[in-house]
């Protein structure tokens, strides 16, 4: 069973991000931050649901909250991914699943008849004062990034 974090403090983190930087949640004191971790750079979902998040922030950015997209893909991969989708947000990369697993992000999937440990399509939204107050978890992209919109809208 996952856990819920929800009225919890963010799990403390510090990653190697795109940008040549190591951001941690220090980094984000004092604004909103939505951390999605989405299963692999420039797959359809992933692209879409990135694309989503890049269309909308600059009005993120007007209710005080940044972004951040994490997957297990190398630094190298979040750049070209970054780069050839223009997202103003940092990817952070996470090989060891060492956030992934603080987050409780990692399931078992199938795909083609054969289980795999996966990344679950998963946001948390963070407070400004380092709280988590809403999570989606096996998130459907449509419609996803209003939804989390409209949360952020109502803090």
């Amino acid at each position: 069973m996952e856990k819920n974090f929800e009225g919890k403090k963010c799990p403390s983190f510090s990653c190697e991000s795109t940008g040549n930087k190591t951001l941690s949640n220090k980094d984000f004191e004092g604004k909103n931050l939505i951390i999605y971790f989405y299963p692999k750079d420039s797959t359809p979902g992933c692209t879409t649901e990135g694309q989503d998040f890049r269309d909308n922030y600059k009005k993120l950015q007007s209710l005080n909250t940044e972004i951040l997209g994490v997957s297990r893909d190398s630094i190298k991969s979040h750049e070209n991914f970054k780069e050839k989708q223009s997202f103003p947000f940092e990817l952070l990369s996470d090989p060891d699943e060492k956030m992934c697993k603080s987050f409780d992000v990692m399931k078992l999937k199938s795909m083609y008849g054969r289980e795999y440990m996966g990344v679950d399509r998963s946001t948390f939204l963070v407070n400004e004062k380092g709280n988590i107050v809403k999570e989606w978890r096996s998130v459907k992209v449509k419609g996803h990034v209003d939804d989390v919109i409209n949360e952020i809208e109502k803090l």
